[in-house]
């Protein structure tokens, strides 16, 4: 294994080592850990929770948060201690009383009937036993059949986790045994918080615009971001301080100054200038389909200025200039030709990915929009 290998699987560790071990460090879902808080203090937790949203938003790190909570021995403001034997346990992994299962690998009837045996065997620590079941919606029916028997009557000493990216792949009779929590993609400001306490406390020295850069490719996903910056830090060893040009060529991505210039080419009709940007971006190595998602966000955040210009104030990640420019292309473009040029980039996102020539589907939407 190459330095620079050893390196990157070393830093790779980090989201696991900054993964939260208490209700105050979840970032993003106060609606959640709200609520939970509460069923702690009231002492009337649910037998069955479903916790739904899109990847790396925290579904696995709130569920182990909650299940330790629930037998920590000296829990204070509904927070787990982290001193005592069981949340030191559950942190390092090997409690009994906390299993977890991954059904893209378990989603048999065989697997379910073995949980079942197991829910109905009394919690070592004589207090709650609690599966966490993620990405459930890959049980095939039958086992999903399974479960609900359990779901129906479920011994009381468990609590299960159900944890999926596709809620509407669920059973609806799961559902109704269920207490749902949907999960909020983070926003960029709250991703590039946690990524600058995560540099501070390693010693990396990476600026602020390098950090929104990573934010920004994270697409509301954490865990994506400090996987990609532990890439970044393992690929600037060297460096004195990474800054947002080593970010984007290190993980593939567009400068956020390429979008205003394309975009300013298709309301030109300038469609040689589209096509060599194209190229360029494509020739420097950048993630196409990455640029291409960005490209549609950017457009619709023009379109939302259009619509209410003091929407802009919500939208988390731009500076003042940013939101300058996107303001006046709002005022002055036609919303039509905005609500096109989305629909054609989404479409030309999704196909991207299947095509032979990978800049060939960004291109034919360029030479639609340009038609005179």
């Amino acid at each position: 294994m190459s330095d620079l290998s050893w390196q990157y699987s070393k830093n790779s560790m980090l989201y696991r080592k900054y993964r939260p071990q208490k209700f105050s460090e979840i970032v993003g879902q106060e609606h959640v850990v709200k609520t939970l808080q509460g069923a702690l203090e009231s002492g009337r937790v649910g037998h069955a929770y479903l916790f739904t949203g899109s990847r790396g938003t925290g579904k696995t790190s709130l569920a182990r948060v909650f299940a330790k909570t629930l037998n920590c021995a000296d829990k204070k403001s509904n927070e787990p201690c982290n001193d005592c034997h069981y949340c030191l346990a559950a942190n390092q992994g090997n409690l009994l009383d906390l299993i977890e299962i991954d059904a893209a690998s378990n989603r048999g009837i065989d697997e379910i009937r073995n949980l079942k045996d197991s829910a109905l065997v009394a919690a070592p620590s004589g207090g709650y036993k609690v599966f966490i079941i993620d990405e459930v919606h890959m049980l095939t029916k039958d086992a999903f059949n399974a479960l609900l028997k359990i779901l129906e009557e479920p011994p009381t000493h468990v609590v299960f986790i159900l944890a999926t990216t596709e809620p509407h792949k669920i059973l609806p009779t799961v559902l109704s045994r269920v207490q749902r929590f949907d999960f909020k993609r983070l926003n960029q400001n709250q991703i590039s918080d946690k990524l600058k306490m995560m540099a501070r406390k390693e010693g990396i020295k990476i600026d602020d615009d390098a950090l929104k850069t990573i934010a920004m490719s994270a697409d509301g996903a954490l865990r994506d971001a400090e996987v990609a910056l532990s890439k970044v830090q393992a690929s600037t060893q060297s460096a004195d301080e990474i800054t947002a040009e080593s970010v984007q060529e290190i993980l593939g991505l567009a400068s956020y100054r390429y979008y205003p210039e394309f975009v300013g080419y298709l309301l030109n009709n300038d469609r040689i200038g589209a096509m060599g940007l194209i190229q360029k971006i494509y020739i420097s190595g950048t993630d196409l389909e990455n640029f291409t998602g960005n490209l549609v966000e950017y457009v619709r955040n023009i379109l939302m200025a259009k619509i209410n210009p003091a929407v802009l104030a919500s939208v988390s990640g731009m500076n003042d200039e940013e939101m300058k420019n996107i303001a006046a292309l709002g005022q002055s473009v036609d919303g039509q030709r905005l609500i096109k040029m989305i629909v054609s980039f989404s479409n030309a996102r999704n196909e991207i990915k299947h095509s032979p020539v990978p800049q060939l589907p960004l291109e034919l939407a360029v030479i639609e929009l340009t038609e005179n």
